[in-house]
Parts: C-alpha cells; structure tokens; sequence
C-alpha cells in the first residue's frame, strides 16, 4: 500500500526561534486557526515547558474543544526528558500531541554534553520519556533526533527502534543545520524506513538552500517503502539561521512537479487556495517582506515583462506559467479605503468600536454589553503593536474568554 505525504507546520515553534523576530500569542492562535483551514494535518504549537507559553497553549485547545480550531492537530515539542514531559502534561492536561527531541550526533553528544553523557544515555532518556509520555494521555508522539544528518545510520536506527518499541508513533530526521542534499537524504530516509518500518518525519533547515530539495527527496524514500512521510514545513521560510522548508513551496512541488505529482500523493485535505492569505498573514504578523521572488505568493510570481515571456504569457498563460494565481487563492481584486476610515485599538472608544464591529457582522445590544470587548481589544492592539486585523477582531468579540487567557502569563 502506498503511503501519502502529511504536513506539519513548525512555524510557531521553529519559525518563531529566528533571531530578531518576536510574534504575538494572538498572532500564533490566528497561524493555528488558519492553518486548519488550510487542511495542514499538525501545528507545532510551542513549549508546554514554558511559562509564558501556558495559557496560550491551553487556550488554543479550549478553541480546539469549541470547534474554532476544526481538525489540525495541536502538538507541543520539549526534550526527550521524562521530567520535561511531565511538566507538559502538568501545565497543559488537555494536550494530545507532543513531539520530543534529543541529539544524536556524536558531534553534539560530545560538544554539548561535554562528557556527562554517551548515546546509552540518550536512548534510556527517550525510552523513559515516550513511556512517560504514553502514560500521561499523549495520543500522538514523535520522537526527533537532533543533528540526524551527522548521526551514523545504524545508531539511528537504534533510536528509531527504541522510541517504536517504547510507544512513539513517528520519528523526525532532524537535518539540523541544512548540511544533506536530495540524494543522500532520499538515501538514508528510505534506508531508516526499510530497517524500521516507521513513519518519518523530514525535518530541514535551509542553510544550503535545499531546504524544500531536501525535505521531498527525504519524503519520496520513504513513501517507496509503503509507509507515510511527513514534512515538517514553516510559513514563508521562517526558522532559525537561514530558515526552514517552506509550505507553500513544498506544496507547490508536491502539486506540480512533473516527477513528484504522480509519486508522491499528498494529504487530500490540503487546500492550497489558502496560501495566499496565510502567507501575507504571516508576513504581517512577523513584519517580515514577503520576497518579491517567492514562490506562489511573491508579487513576481506571476509577473512578466521580458518581451518574449510577456508575449508568450498573452497568448497562452501555461507557455510561462506552471500554476494559476488562482490555485494559491489570487487573482481577485483588493478594494483600498482611501476615504473616511474609523478604527478601534489601544486607545479606541466605544462608538468607534461598536461602528467597526457592525461593518463586520457582529452586533452588540448596547454599550455595556461591548465594552469587555473593547477592553480586549484595546489590550490585543497593544499585545501586538499593530492594526488588529479583521479576523483577529472576530476572534476576539467570539471566544474572549479564550483570547483574554492567550494574552495572560501567570507568575
């Protein structure tokens, strides 16, 4: 039986790691909600371990239980150390989904253990910490091996049979600092998923821009052997250093490739018609420019000017274009208010604020009754340092009480 390809987006954990980048808790609850309209299978969502990450977690799977948030999985990440994991489930009852983490290269044994622990000691740590976490109510369970590409094959397998035997359900090849390439990696993944017959999880940073390369090359060796892949993918690229696999390249790949769309079937709840408005989401959220050359959602992507494209293109789009504005959800016109415009935010009163909400639907009976609202609005405004988008004002007026807890952190 042939496997499918999975996504999981990392972006608000591995995405919101880039130096010089923050992103608010109402940004990361908006990424998640659109990235389950998006058909996206998991969110990895942050640190259960962290303080300041607690109510958010806890609120976005309130949202979960509400129905705001459909059908993504809401995953956590921590270390692959039973203590770790018991704190997770302490801070966050409700979680269901949790991916754990340990180096395995001899390099990073070495250069950040110094010493104090050899590779027995990092497979007891993760057989302990899958049982723990087993125990503990985790229905899905990942296991990931840091610095995977610099890690021997067999001592791989090792991990990978260790964490099955213990209870996990998938593994994650870690390419930690972008060094494998689409041969080696389709090499070693269809090898690990032939000595182990485990789902893998392809997990690729892009220091050698071979980030998407990577993560499909690594995912076609292991949908050969039957078993399904995952890619572990963020919004525009964002991620640590260079960056990580993006979604929206990755999925175009999977779609149009001439030799990947017949090879390697993806998720059939993907909806690449969002990709546009995630895409420009994020970019806001971050207040990172999309590049005009990105793939899909960049403002060059469907543009020409050459005179020999710009003909061919005239008479018939598919001579210079693979896919149409329309299949990354572009192509419509977007209105500009250029007259009088209110607003509500940090410092907003409420006739402004009740006029903004009607324009969207939403309706309050009297003054009273909105100014909770107001009030987390007001809050949200300066929780994010931006214009509240639309969608982030209708979150607000529909879960308060959830939004009010994103944007707590308790002592």
């Amino acid at each position: 039986m042939k496997g499918k390809v999975y996504l999981i987006d990392v972006t608000n954990r591995d995405g919101v790691q880039t130096s010089r980048i923050l992103l608010p808790k109402l940004a990361k609850t908006m990424l998640n909600i659109y990235l389950d309209e998006m058909g996206i299978y998991q969110s990895e969502i942050g640190f259960p371990t962290l303080k300041h990450e607690i109510n958010y977690i806890n609120a976005n799977l309130e949202l979960l239980k509400l129905g705001a948030i459909k059908r993504i999985h809401l995953e956590g990440w921590c270390r692959a150390i039973p203590a770790d994991v018991s704190l997770s489930f302490k801070n966050c009852p409700e979680l269901r989904h949790l991916n754990i983490s340990m180096s395995t290269s001899e390099i990073m044994i070495h250069g950040k253990f110094q010493g104090k622990k050899k590779f027995k000691d990092i497979i007891k740590s993760l057989v302990e910490s899958v049982k723990t976490a087993k125990e503990l109510g985790a229905k899905t369970l990942g296991v990931n091996a840091e610095d995977a590409s610099r890690t021997e094959l067999d001592r791989l397998i090792e991990f990978v049979l260790a964490g099955k035997e213990a209870g996990a359900d998938r593994f994650r090849y870690c390419d930690t600092l972008g060094t494998d390439d689409p041969i080696t990696i389709y090499e070693r993944a269809k090898a690990l998923s032939l000595a182990t017959k485990f789902p893998i999880e392809m997990h690729c940073h892009n220091d050698l821009g071979m980030a998407e390369a990577v993560s499909i090359a690594g995912a076609q060796g292991v949908i050969e052997t039957g078993a399904d892949a995952y890619i572990n993918t963020t919004l525009n690229g964002y991620g640590e250093r260079c960056g990580n696999c993006d979604l929206v390249s990755t999925i175009l790949a999977l779609k149009f490739s001439q030799g990947l769309k017949d090879k390697l079937p993806l998720d059939e709840h993907v909806d690449l018609k969002k990709a546009w408005k995630v895409g420009r989401y994020a970019a806001y959220a971050f207040n990172i420019p999309i590049p005009i050359n990105q793939p899909g959602i960049g403002s060059n992507a469907f543009a020409h000017e050459s005179g020999i494209h710009a003909d061919g293109a005239l008479k018939d789009r598919r001579n210079y274009e693979l896919y149409d504005p329309e299949d990354v959800g572009r192509g419509e016109p977007e209105l500009a208010e250029t007259g009088r415009m209110i607003t509500t935010g940090e410092y907003g009163g409420i006739k402004g604020f009740r006029h903004v909400y009607d324009r969207l639907g939403i309706h309050f009976h009297d003054d009273n009754e909105a100014r909770r609202v107001l009030e987390l609005v007001q809050y949200a405004n300066l929780h994010t340092q931006k214009p509240l988008t639309d969608d982030e004002l209708k979150l607000i007026a529909m879960h308060p009480d959830q939004v009010q807890k994103i944007m707590t952190v308790n002592s």
